[in-house]
């Protein structure tokens, strides 16, 4: 898998510092660092999935993130997340986002955008991304999502959390070759609409946010390194409550 972002001839000194203590990271080196630095990216949500995918990002050393979110912190999600804390409650996401990364990556470039990505502001707002992590809860957004990122020929990588279930994968609308593009899938399990979870519940699905924005920014790096391959196209889907992960393929567009 090549390398989705050239790398800077040299870091400067101020990036040194902000990058060294990630350049242990397996698989990505100095090189993968460099890389990093050189990266934007822009992520679609700072929520359940996109709170720890910031964070995971801005820890990997990725040198400009794009934060796009309009909700504010409220205290009935706050255990899904880990960028915000209770003084963030009543804030935006977005201003909370930005200084929960510069603290975990001083010097990095944060631009926020406290709004509601649709089809009409979509484009804008991913211009100069090299590739784009949608973490929404709405369907007509990750469509708006995708289209922007297929017009744009920008990679995507998408996920969603729904009770006790996950979904992970990249999507490619200008694939490199050797891949096929695929299509965005909509799998969530039936029956999983109903009452407000429980205390405990929350926790559970708090970890299960945890896991797979983790999981999202990890296929970031890969894309942006060309350490390991990406999912492109292979849907995980995570049992929450017994730990088991199960791939599904995703349908091709050679193959629709």
């Amino acid at each position: 898998m090549q390398p989705l972002v050239a790398p800077i001839p040299a870091l400067d000194p101020a990036e040194l510092v902000r990058t060294a203590r990630h350049a242990v990271l397996a698989g990505i080196g100095e090189e993968g660092q460099r890389r990093l630095a050189a990266a934007h990216v822009a992520v679609v949500g700072a929520g359940g999935l996109g709170s720890p995918a910031l964070l995971a990002l801005a820890a990997a050393g990725v040198g400009s993130i794009t934060v796009i979110d309009d909700d504010i912190v409220e205290l009935t999600n706050l255990q899904r997340q880990l960028a915000h804390r209770v003084e963030d409650i009543g804030r935006p996401k977005t201003a909370s986002a930005e200084r929960a990364i510069l603290a975990l990556s001083p010097g990095a470039n944060v631009v926020t955008a406290a709004e509601r990505l649709d089809s009409e502001n979509a484009e804008r707002l991913f211009a100069g991304a090299d590739i784009v992590v949608d973490t929404s809860d709405s369907f007509a957004t990750r469509r708006d999502v995708a289209d922007a990122a297929e017009a744009l020929g920008i990679p995507l990588v998408w996920g969603a959390v729904q009770e006790w279930h996950a979904q992970a994968t990249v999507f490619w609308s200008n694939p490199p070759q050797g891949h096929a593009p695929v299509v965005l899938a909509d799998l969530f399990p039936l029956g999983t609409e109903g009452e407000p979870p429980s205390c405990a519940q929350v926790g559970v699905l708090g970890a299960l946010c945890v896991q797979v924005g983790g999981m999202l920014a990890g296929e970031v790096v890969k894309l942006i390194t060309g350490a390991g391959d990406p999912l492109l196209g292979r849907l995980a889907m995570i049992d929450g409550l017994s730990a088991r992960q199960h791939e599904i393929a995703i349908r091709s567009a050679v193959a629709a």
